[in-house]
């Protein structure tokens, strides 16, 4: 972990986290950031769902990466695609028009020795930060439940093959991610149970099992507080049955469904916070974490996008 670095001063950021928590936006929202900064940025997308082309509204993605915005691409992981890249950049075998009956080998391969397919969707992203086609890649990363084994993949695969070609790849792989001036993971989480608890358990799995340091965890979704401590006085005071009625009077109209909805909204940035100190509690202390507010909007297009992408500006200090 290297807590004075820049966080988009790395050339390699994997974002990941509980399925539900905005894991694609706030990887979206990263590459459009550094793209408004002048970084050329390529945006991955792990498992190829579509959902990047969503949140950026840019059609759909395919392995070969598309300018989506000005010094932002993206692309989507095929594992096929990256075999017939590898074989014919690394191995210098010449190019297949067909490679099916080899890529049923490989999901052979892959059942007796886990992490060959992993390996194949890490080494092509980790071949592209070395070439330095990008000034940073971001990965939209597998959720909580895959990403370690993905990320694990190189060294479990260095310790599987002792020598040869497949070695000495898997060894600057893992030079490559090892290193927290280049290669950084941020966790997403909302300020809710199962995804603090989940954030913190990936958290250890990450330290313990994997090389990739770990670069900030982003909670998303944060409420926003409605009052100050004078103004909540008021507000308990405006809640009782009394207070209601002689307000009601005043605005000749039902107040109710306000007050019970401020209520509400004040009662969930409590619980929230309680969640959000969970989490600055039991995290490593040198581990940034950073804000983004909860955005009230039903669409999750480009607009909210850039908001995020501002939003996680601020925090950084851009």
């Amino acid at each position: 972990m290297s807590p004075d670095l820049d966080l988009l001063e790395r050339r390699l950021l994997f974002v990941t986290g509980k399925g539900g928590v905005g894991k694609t936006s706030v990887a979206a929202a990263l590459a459009l950031l550094a793209a408004g900064r002048g970084q050329r940025t390529l945006l991955v997308e792990i498992d190829a769902r579509g959902a990047i082309a969503d949140v950026l509204e840019s059609g759909p993605t395919a392995f070969d990466p598309r300018e989506v915005a000005p010094r932002l691409w993206a692309m989507s992981m095929d594992t096929e695609e990256s075999l017939r890249e590898y074989l014919k950049l690394q191995l210098r075998v010449p190019m297949l028009a067909r490679i099916g009956p080899l890529a049923r080998s490989l999901d052979f391969v892959a059942t007796a020795a886990p992490g060959v397919k992993e390996i194949l969707t890490v080494g092509k992203i980790a071949w592209e930060v070395r070439e330095r086609h990008y000034d940073l890649v971001v990965v939209d990363a597998s959720a909580t439940g895959h990403v370690v084994g993905q990320l694990a993949a190189p060294e479990a695969i260095n310790e599987l093959v002792q020598v040869g070609r497949v070695r000495e790849q898997t060894r600057w792989m893992l030079d490559l991610l090892s290193d927290p001036m280049v290669t950084g993971t941020v966790v997403v989480a909302t300020p809710e149970e199962m995804p603090v608890t989940e954030t913190l358990e990936l958290v250890d799995r990450l330290e313990v099992e994997t090389r990739v340091p770990l670069a900030a965890v982003v909670v998303n979704k944060v409420l926003p507080e409605l009052f100050g401590r004078g103004e909540q006085e008021v507000f308990d005071r405006l809640c009782t049955p009394a207070r209601r009625h002689q307000l009601a009077s005043v605005v000749a109209g039902p107040v109710d469904p306000v007050i019970d909805g401020a209520d509400l909204a004040v009662r969930l940035r409590r619980s929230r916070a309680e969640h959000i100190t969970r989490l600055r509690t039991e995290l490593p202390r040198d581990l940034p974490l950073l804000y983004v507010p909860y955005l009230f909007t039903r669409a999750h297009g480009m607009r909210t996008t850039r908001s995020l992408a501002e939003a996680l500006g601020a925090e950084l200090g851009y």
